[in-house]
Parts: C-alpha cells; structure tokens; sequence
C-alpha cells in the first residue's frame, strides 16, 4: 500500500532543473547563488562507484547547511538495479529529509519500482517522525521499457511530482544511430523524439503530473540548447535539465511565457470572470477586441497564466469593464 498524500504542492516551479554532482563541494557551493527553479544532486552518472559513499554525507551536509531559499531540492540516488539505491535513500532521507523536497528514481522501468521507493521513504518518514508523504519521487524514463510502461508508472504513488526524459539512455537502448544527446540522428528527417516526448506528456498530464525533458550535453552550445528546450516547450513540457550555468537563463526564459502572452492571458480570465457574472449579463461567450472568449478560452489563460504567476511575472495591463 502506498502512503497518503499530504497537502503538499507537487506542481512546483520547474523551468529549469540543475544537475549537480554530489562529490563536488565547490560545485554544490556555486549551485545555490544560481537562479535555478530546482537543483537536484546527483549521486547517480555525476558520481564515480567509490566516490558514491562520501558524497551521500557530502550531499546531507549541504542540504542541512547550504542556503536553497526558492529552489526545489532533489536528490538523484542510482536505479534500483543497482547495489546503492537503497543506502543512498537511508543516508539522505534521514540524515536531511526536512530539508529534502523530492527524490528521483532514474531509469525506472515500471511501476514497482516507485512502488518500492515510496514504501521505503514511509519507512524512514514513521522512523525518524517526518511528515509522512511529504517528499516527493521524480520518475526517469530512460528506456523502451520505462516508455511502455509510463502510464502506470505516473500512477504508481500520489507522491509522483514529474515524469522527466532521460535521453542519452534511451537513445542507447533502442540503437538510435546518434552520438549527440537530444540531437536529431542523421538520415531521418523528422522529429525522432517527438513520439517519446508526446508519450511521456501524455502520461504527466492526465495524472495531473510534471514533464520535464533531459539534458543537452553540448554545453557551451547555448543555441543548440535554445533549439532542443523550444521544441519541448512548445509541446507543453514544463521545464528541461540544465547542465551549465549558461543554460539556466535559457531555459527559464523559454519555459515561461512571454510578457505580451501573459497580459493577454490575464485579461481573458479578469473579462470572463465579469461577463459571466450578473455584473457581466451572464454571457458565456464574449468579445475582447476582435477576440471571442469562452470556457474554453478561460482554461488555455488558466495554463499561460499559471506559468508566469510560478515564475514570478506581474502583468502589466489591467482589465476595465465596459461603461454601462
């Protein structure tokens, strides 16, 4: 049985999502001053086999002490196919759960898997007296397995936050012809990842969930970065992976709406909100401009409005009834 969901805000600002290696102190230090909406410290591919003991504490000492004010806080322990998982759990969650927001789980392959974690993390939860069901889990799809198996994955627990995109695995795993993670492969002259990406959506969305794409490993290619990060925002992807500290800028600008589609979207709810009131002639359809508005209009401005109130934007326009 997995455990009860807490009132806890799983829809947490993600625009950017920085990778940090857990054995690196002064890399640890540098991620807390950078305007990152979440960092997440990596004990998975960013550490070595025999660096992975250390940089457990490592990662507890700067949770506990390091300053992440606005930033969510992840960890990344390794797969469950692996012989850390469940000591990277144990060290980190009890060692710095209250300052811990969520938990990811690469390479998960079906819902079991998250079944696992959450049944650890309740666990530890009841033995060292932490709210139960607090921290969340992000769930790492990184192979034709985990893809197949993704709806169920989304449901596997209510502590589920986001279903994120690991790229350069899957790519390895189903042989696709490509060197360049997030790149198109040579030879097709479509979108090689445009069903992984609608999939993996697919399955976020209709749980309520995240979706968050994987790294782009060319780092000091901000443009190439700009292209990939683009093509997810504009499915609906909720932020990407940052590797740099010159991606991050990138990515929350691309991720989060622009100030004109901001204003408009705040308009559409402020005059939706009086034509369908007494006030209003209780319309259910009305006209802005040249525009017409419905319920329909109402809940696309719900989606625009809501990323830029969680990035913090201010409109710049206000809405004015018309005189009677």
């Amino acid at each position: 049985m997995t455990s009860p969901a807490p009132q806890v805000n799983r829809l947490r600002p993600r625009r950017s999502c920085l990778a940090v290696p857990g054995s690196n102190p002064r890399f640890l230090e540098k991620a807390q001053g950078l305007p990152a909406d979440q960092v997440f410290l990596d004990l998975e591919d960013a550490c070595a086999p025999l660096a992975k003991p250390e940089a457990r504490h490592t990662i507890v000492k700067f949770l506990n002490e390091g300053d992440w004010t606005g930033k969510t806080r992840v960890v990344r322990v390794n797969d469950w196919t692996t012989e850390w998982t469940y000591r990277d759990v144990v060290t980190v969650v009890e060692g710095a759960g209250p300052n811990l927001d969520c938990i990811m789980l690469p390479k998960v392959q079906d819902a079991q898997q998250v079944v696992a974690l959450d049944l650890l993390l309740t666990q530890i939860e009841k033995t060292m007296g932490f709210e139960v069901g607090k921290i969340g889990i992000e769930a790492q799809i990184e192979n034709a397995q985990g893809l197949n198996n993704v709806n169920e994955i989304a449901q596997a627990s209510p502590r589920v936050e986001t279903i994120i995109f690991g790229p350069a695995d899957f790519m390895a795993s189903i042989n696709m012809k490509s060197l360049v993670v997030g790149e198109q492969p040579p030879g097709y002259p479509a979108d090689a990842y445009h069903y992984i990406l609608m999939k993996i959506l697919m399955a976020a969305r209709a749980n309520n969930l995240q979706a968050i794409d994987g790294p782009y490993l060319q780092i000091r290619n901000v443009d190439g970065y700009r292209e990939v990060a683009q093509r997810a925002a504009a499915l609906g992807f909720d932020g990407k992976w940052v590797l740099h500290p010159g991606q991050v800028e990138a990515s929350n600008e691309i991720f989060s709406p622009s100030q004109e589609d901001f204003d408009h979207a705040e308009l559409i709810l402020d005059a939706y909100e009086y034509y369908t009131s007494e006030a209003g002639g209780k319309k259910g359809s009305a006209m802005i401009g040249d525009e017409m508005i419905d319920e329909a209009s109402r809940k696309m401005a719900l989606v625009i409005s809501g990323k830029g109130r969680a990035a913090g934007m201010t409109r710049t326009s206000k809405f004015e009834a018309p005189e009677a």
